[in-house]
Order: structure tokens, then C-alpha cells, then sequence
């Protein structure tokens, strides 16, 4: 470790000595007072889609809710080191359900919604809950299993599904907390004892990766991890507005915990939870986030939806106005990379063009007060990056894992390059092994997967490494690209290595493919499987002819759709080697979906999946 790393690494590390996140949060308390600290739409009718309007609570109403769990935690028997386990979708009972977890001394465990019930059993087997508190009917249908078999669930504490009958142990959410609140007036000191057990090196969550193949493992994250995490992301961010954030992926996923979760409890903030991500474009146009993060797949569905409008212009004057303006904002974003100058004439060109047009397409996307936008999860097409660039946005692309207690990498206004994932975060250390894999190594990094020792040593090194299983590319001035995952990675019968991501990035780049999936190992050529985009492809289909309320299924089959297929096919291969073309194609008559199992509830490609599902579809193509 140079003596750089070293220096800042301790520079972070004294600001965090001896903290754990309920300590962070008081201090977040005191200095926050009454302001506003989460929201939802819980109680507002979205029957008819998004509508406005928010059920909010404080910050420090939001504490002594969490005190209030906690202290029904405790008259439970929940113990320092339980596990509690929460299925439930972005709401403010989710966040203080979590918070009361950690203020017990218990660790907290988001599972994933989508989960089958048989997964839900493992996962309950294997971390072996006192507690489950969950949403709904649906989340309780998921559970059954799991509570069939387990014996260590004592309580199972129900938000809005209606209390089974013949089960002691299931109870209303109001009933626990308010049973909780009445015990915490008798035990106050018990309580706060109990807290005050926590240690930074104790865990604060389990969170069961998604994963694309195989049991979900458990990645055990201390608190001393998260809270340095945090502190570093920070940094990078340099954020000089008040934290204003739409939190709408699952809090199972660690990129959501530490920016709707951990963050705000450390720093303050305002969080808008968004229960499904159907309503994030109106929460966007609501709530106009002064940071926001999305996956590739979201980034790529804004701007599918601009573009699509864009095209739509049939005036050829205010077509060249936007695309002149485009054309200014993508110079004026690449000028402001590391190692580039912006000259006051570019300066003022792209003043005027905000002024005219560019900061009103920005507001219509409710991103015009978006001083921190970042993507993370898988790699961001580079075309979709500098699309917003043209609108003059910088995307911090964000690197790293659950493992890694999210980013080990990101981009920030002092560490922008286009196409790379930014460099390693303060007083983290990032590397390539031999064969190119990426490595991390630093406090960030997770103790290991819960009860897998085996996984656990192949994950991380004797020397601390953390093996990401990613192949990269690091550049001069150390800037991380990732190439693609390296169990992904296609070798063909000549011999060829090929990164499927990139040929399935350019791929999706035409308006109506939702997801492509390249497949060609130990194969003499690639083919690719096509899906459609339900939402863009039945707008498109609507202007070369096609019915309206048309089925996905009959507008893949449509010549002129197919035909569309072909020029997307085409314009990749352009822009491939003659080894990574695509030879044949099919576009399917279904969509892909977490629930389908062709994606994670982060929307990456179940790869396996997708090769059993559509292995006739393979075969053919190489027919």
C-alpha cells in the first residue's frame, strides 16, 4: 500500500473511530432535528398510476420508531448478533424496521421480493431468522414455507396482510410497535444498554446476493465497513446541495442500502421511497432529486423515451436547434474530463445552449437540480453516457459489490472519464490480477460470506484481496474499465475471447430492443437472442402500421419490426471485429422480467437461465 493510500486511509479512518450507525444516526438526529427524512406513497391511490402526494415522517420521529421496534425486539428474546428479516417493498416501515434491527444489536437482512418461496426457504434455513417482518399477502404466500419449516422464527410481524389464523406467531405491525413502545417505558435502560453493546466490527447487515446462478449467498457487512463506505462516497461525490434522493430499487441490493439507507442516516437528507419502480419517471417529475442513481437498464429507458420524442420532431429547424444543442452539451461534459480544459468560448457556448434548451429538457426529466447522477450494477453503454452528457449531465459511473460493501471505484467531479468506472475510492486499493481479473483490497471490503468458509476463501486472498470475478482494463492515470464478468466471457472454437456485454450494449442501443443476450461459447460464430421493449415497441409499431393494444408476441413477428431487428443486428456488427459479429439472431415473442427469471431484481441477464429457457432457440440459430 503506497504511503498516499495509507495517509488517507487513516485520515477516514479517525473521522469513523468508534462509530456504529446508531451513534451516526444520533448525531444525524441532533443536527436534523424535526426536517424531513423519508417519504412514500403509502396511502395515496396510484390505481390510475402515479399521482402526487407523500406520507412523511422526521428525523427524529424516525429514531424513536426504530427505538420502538427495537425495544419490541427485546421483549421478544431477539438477542445481540439475531438476525431479523425483512421482505417488504420501499416504505418507511421497511426503513425503521431495519434501523430498530441495528438499535437491538440484532443485524438486519432485506430479502429480496421476487424470491420463490422455495428460495425464501433456503434463505431462511441458512440465516436461520428470530424475527420476519413482512408487507403483504403476497410476501406472506412467499414466506409459507419458510415458516413451515423453520424453528427459529419466533414472531413474524405483518405490515398491512391480515393476521392468519392459527399462527401465535404472527402480529400487526401497529400492535409490535406499540407493544414495543410500552416495553421501552419499563426498560429504557435495558435498551440503551443494549445498543451501546453494538461494536463497529459487529455485523449490521446480511444481505443474500441475488446472484445468476445458484443458492444466493449471505455477504456479512460490519458496521465499520459500511460506515467507511459511506464517508468515501462522499468524498468523491462532493455534493454542495441538500441530499434529495428517490430511493427505488430494493434495499436487498447494497447500492440502494447505501444511498436510500446509510448515507442519509450518516449525513441527513431528504429520501422519496418509491414502492415500485413503474412510478420512477413521476416521482422524478415530482420531486426534481438532487442526486440520483439508476441502473443501466433506467438510464437506457430515459433515454429510449427522449430519443423516441426527439425523433418525433417533423420541424427540420427545431430538429438541428436540438441537435446543435446536444452537440454543445456532449463537447462541453468530454472538456470536463481529468486531463481536459474547458475554454471560456466553449464556456459560453454551452451557457446559451442551457439557457435555450438543454436545462428544459433537463427539468422535464425532473433531473435539472441533479448535481450527482451515477450508474452502477453493470457496465453503462457508452453511447447512453454521452447521450446525457449531450444534455449536459454527468453519469458517475460507480464500481464494485455487495462484497465489496458496494463502490470500490466511482466517478466524481474530480475523477470523470468517460467510459471507465472512475478511480479506486480514498484509501481503497484496486488492481488486476494476471489474467486481468479486478481485485480490491481495503476496509470496505466484507468479512466474508455467513457460514460458507469454503466461498469465503475463495473470495477473499491471503493478502486481503478481494477477487471480483470482473475483467478490467486500468489506464495511466488509473481510471478502471470493466470488460465483462470473467465466467462470461465467450471463448469460441477458433479460440476467440469475446465480451458478450459490450456486443448486447451496442445491441440495445436501437429504441426497440429491451434486452439481448450474445451466446457463442466453444461455438464457430455468435448469435444473439432479441427481446422487445414493451413500452417503446408498441409506440413504434403504432407508426409503421401496426394496431394499437397489438400483443408483444404479434409485433416481434411483424416484417417491419423484424426488419428493425436486422438494422440493429447491422449496426452493431459495424462496429465489431469480424469474430465478435453477430451471424443470426432471434427476436422472441416475450419479455424479460425478474419474476420470468431471465433477471436479477436488478435487472442483469440470468445467463444460465436464459441458456436452459431458450436452448432451442440456440440450436436453431446454429443450424
Amino acid at each position: 500500500m503506497s504511503s498516499d493510500i495509507e495517509a488517507v486511509r487513516a485520515e477516514i479512518e479517525e473521522s469513523i473511530a468508534g462509530l456504529t450507525l446508531p451513534i451516526a444516526l444520533a448525531r444525524t438526529v441532533e443536527a436534523e432535528g424535526d426536517a424531513p427524512a423519508y417519504s412514500d406513497k403509502v396511502g395515496i391511490d396510484l390505481s390510475e398510476g402515479y399521482a402526487p402526494g407523500w406520507r412523511t415522517i422526521g428525523w427524529r420521529e424516525v429514531r424513536e420508531r426504530a427505538l420502538d421496534v427495537a425495544g419490541a425486539l427485546l421483549a421478544a428474546g431477539v438477542d445481540k448478533g439475531d438476525r431479523v428479516a425483512l421482505m417488504a417493498s420501499n416504505r418507511i416501515e421497511h426503513v425503521v424496521a431495519d434501523l430498530g434491527a441495528v438499535h437491538a444489536g440484532a443485524v438486519s437482512m432485506s430479502v429480496y421480493n421476487t424470491l420463490s418461496p422455495e428460495q425464501v426457504a433456503y434463505v431462511a434455513s441458512h440465516s436461520e431468522p428470530t424475527v420476519v417482518v413482512l408487507e403483504n399477502a403476497d410476501h406472506l404466500a412467499r414466506w409459507e414455507r419458510a415458516l413451515t419449516e423453520s424453528t427459529s422464527i419466533r414472531v413474524v410481524v405483518l405490515i398491512d396482510a391480515a393476521v392468519p389464523e392459527g399462527d401465535e406467531r404472527c402480529v400487526t405491525w401497529d400492535a409490535f410497535v406499540a407493544d414495543g413502545a410500552a416495553w421501552r417505558t419499563e426498560h429504557a435502560a435495558e435498551l440503551q444498554a443494549r445498543t451501546a453493546e453494538v461494536t463497529p466490527e459487529d455485523p449490521l447487515t446480511i444481505l443474500y446476493t441475488s446472484g445468476t446462478t445458484g443458492n444466493p449467498k449471505g455477504v456479512v457487512l460490519t458496521h465499520h465497513a459500511v460506515l467507511y463506505e459511506c464517508i468515501c462516497s462522499l468524498k468523491v461525490a462532493n455534493n454542495t446541495q441538500h441530499n434529495e434522493f428517490i430511493s427505488y430499487l430494493p434495499f436487498a441490493h447494497i447500492a440502494e442500502r447505501t444511498l436510500g439507507m446509510y448515507i442519509p442516516q450518516i449525513h441527513g437528507g431528504h429520501i422519496h421511497l418509491i414502492a415500485d419502480p413503474a412510478l420512477l419517471l413521476g416521482a422524478l417529475g415530482e420531486v426534481h432529486p438532487t442526486r440520483f442513481f439508476g441502473v443501466p437498464r433506467v438510464w437506457e429507458k430515459i433515454k429510449t423515451g427522449v430519443s423516441a420524442k426527439l425523433a418525433a420532431e417533423t420541424d427540420p429547424e427545431k430538429k438541428a436547434q436540438v441537435e446543435g444543442a446536444l452537440a454543445i452539451g456532449l463537447e462541453y461534459v468530454e472538456a470536463q474530463q481529468l486531463g481536459h480544459t474547458v475554454s471560456p468560448e466553449l464556456e459560453a457556448r454551452f451557457k446559451a445552449a442551457d439557457e435555450g434548451l438543454l436545462a428544459f429538457l433537463r427539468a422535464l426529466l425532473g433531473l435539472d437540480r441533479c448535481e450527482w447522477a451515477a450508474s452502477a450494477a453493470a457496465p453503462m453503454p457508452l453511447e447512453v453516457a454521452r447521450f446525457f452528457a449531450g444534455l449536459g449531465m454527468r453519469i458517475y459511473d460507480v464500481y464494485g459489490m455487495t462484497e465489496t460493501c458496494a463502490a470500490v471505484t466511482a466517478g466524481g467531479p474530480e475523477q470523470f472519464r468517460l467510459g471507465t468506472v472512475g478511480r479506486a475510492l480514498p484509501g481503497v486499493e484496486v488492481t488486476l490480477a494476471p489474467d486481468g481479473e479486478i481485485l480490491a483490497r481495503g476496509p470496505v471490503a466484507s468479512k466474508g460470506y455467513y457460514k460458507q468458509e469454503d466461498a469465503t476463501a475463495e473470495l477473499i486472498d491471503a493478502d486481503g484481496w478481494v477477487h471480483t470475478g470482473d475483467i478490467g482494463e486500468i489506464d495511466a492515470d488509473g481510471f478502471l474499465k470493466v470488460v465483462d464478468r470473467k465466467k462470461e466471457m465467450i471463448i469460441t472454437s477458433s479460440g476467440k475471447n469475446i465480451a458478450p456485454s459490450n456486443i448486447e450494449n451496442y445491441l440495445k442501443e436501437s429504441p426497440i430492443v429491451g434486452h439481448a443476450l450474445v451466446f457463442g461459447e466453444s461455438r464457430p460464430y455468435v448469435v444473439a437472442v432479441l427481446t422487445l421493449d414493451p413500452e417503446i415497441a408498441p409506440l413504434v409499431a403504432a407508426q409503421v402500421g401496426i394496431a394499437p393494444g397489438t400483443d408483444l408476441a404479434e409485433i416481434a413477428a411483424h416484417p417491419a419490426i423484424q426488419a428493425m431487428a436486422q438494422q440493429a443486428v447491422d449496426a452493431a456488427n459495424e462496429r465489431l471485429s469480424r469474430p465478435e459479429q453477430v451471424k443470426a439472431w432471434e427476436l422472441l415473442p416475450v419479455e424479460w422480467t425478474a419474476e420470468s427469471e431471465e433477471l436479477t431484481p436488478t435487472l442483469k441477464l440470468k445467463r444460465r437461465v436464459v441458456h436452459a429457457k431458450y436452448a432451442d432457440v440456440l440450436e436453431r440459430l446454429y443450424a
